[in-house]
């Protein structure tokens, strides 16, 4: 029977066994891999004893280190409809193919029960190791997978404590922080972020703390109070966010940043349904460039994330660690985006549109 986390039941790790049996943790994975050279039959016995009083149950994986990989990879996606995660996934794809892996992926539809079934899955068809783009709401569990030797390498979305376990992302704070100051620039007097509920997900939050640190810096403003969570299946609550924005607005010229693709569509869809034009009172930008943002008059400002990039460098990191089957400190790769300036935050060009 596949272990699912029931609960606020703890997951018993392999640290768990070697602290209470007071061996090494190596010893315990000799043990558990059938390599009793050098172990005395009272370490047996004592390992024997302390896995079933703590009711430990090693994972397929750990089971099946003794044998020879798979050459299969795990991959869990948070949400394969988003476009930056479906060229992730090509990006993971076509870099294991080359090196003669199999990918088997799961779409968790962003729910993280299901996220950790889906994993377990993966594990009892024996991956060699996984690359997860998480939902954030299992950092314990992922953190005890890691601790019973399993490869973890993080697509995009990190733990919430920093330098856990590998991870690939983009430079969320630092490329928002100069988007603002690029708005400040451009003559804007008031900058407005609006994002999906960011809890938990570390791309978001990342893109606020730069957002607020730049509003404090350039502005002299608190961020948070322009700051709009929307709900993105519900057109009156963005209409209503957008309302706001442009009422404390008051005249000034103000600019929407966009937290990602499907935030920014949705705020475009609510400006159209209200008849707010990109004009030079209103311009509007944010994260992912999917193609049509270029299209849409008078082009769109974004920074473009190197989504392909970020699952190749996480399917490379993985695979490195694969073949090292070593005890190594987690790397955390980060990714520059690029700010591609178009016609919605510049002022100046939407005047001259206004006069033609």
């Amino acid at each position: 029977m596949r272990h699912k986390a029931q609960g606020d039941k703890i997951r018993v790790t392999i640290n768990d066994v070697a602290k209470k049996a007071n061996v090494s943790k190596t010893t315990v994975s000799r043990y558990l891999n059938g390599k009793y050279e050098y172990m005395s039959e009272e370490t047996k016995e004592l390992l024997a004893n302390v896995i079933n009083q703590l009711g430990y149950r090693p994972s397929n994986l750990a089971r099946s280190l003794k044998a020879k990989n798979s050459d299969v990879i795990g991959c869990i996606i948070a949400d394969i409809g988003s476009p930056f995660s479906s060229i992730v996934l090509k990006g993971i794809s076509d870099y294991c193919n080359q090196l003669g892996y199999n990918v088997l992926f799961a779409n968790i539809g962003n729910d993280p029960e299901y996220e950790k079934e889906s994993i377990e899955s993966l594990l009892d068809n024996k991956v060699d190791g996984l690359i997860i783009n998480t939902t954030g709401k299992n950092d314990d569990y992922l953190l005890s997978l890691k601790d019973e030797g399993i490869n973890i390498v993080l697509a995009d979305r990190s733990l919430s404590a920093p330098n856990m376990l590998d991870t690939v992302a983009t430079n969320n704070y630092d490329a928002t922080y100069g988007l603002v100051k690029y708005l400040y620039e451009q003559g804007y007097k008031r900058v407005a972020f609006f994002t999906q509920d960011m809890t938990v997900i570390s791309s978001r939050y990342k893109r606020h703390e730069g957002f607020n640190d730049a509003m404090k810096k350039y502005f002299n403003q608190d961020g948070n109070l322009t700051t709009y969570v929307i709900d993105i299946d519900d057109p009156q609550n963005i209409d209503d966010s957008l309302k706001e924005f442009v009422s404390v607005s008051n005249g000034e010229p103000a600019a929407i940043f966009t937290v990602n693709g499907v935030t920014l569509l949705k705020v475009l869809h609510g400006m159209k349904r209200l008849n707010i034009e990109i004009s030079p009172q209103m311009g509007i930008c944010g994260f992912d460039d999917w193609g049509w943002a270029s299209l849409i008059p008078p082009g769109i400002t974004t920074l473009t994330q190197e989504s392909y990039e970020c699952g190749v460098q996480s399917a490379k990191l993985l695979i490195e660690r694969i073949k090292e089957q070593g005890d190594f400190g987690p790397q955390y790769i980060e990714l520059p985006a690029k700010l591609v300036k178009r016609g919605s935050t510049n002022p100046e060009l939407l005047k001259e549109a206004d006069h033609k």
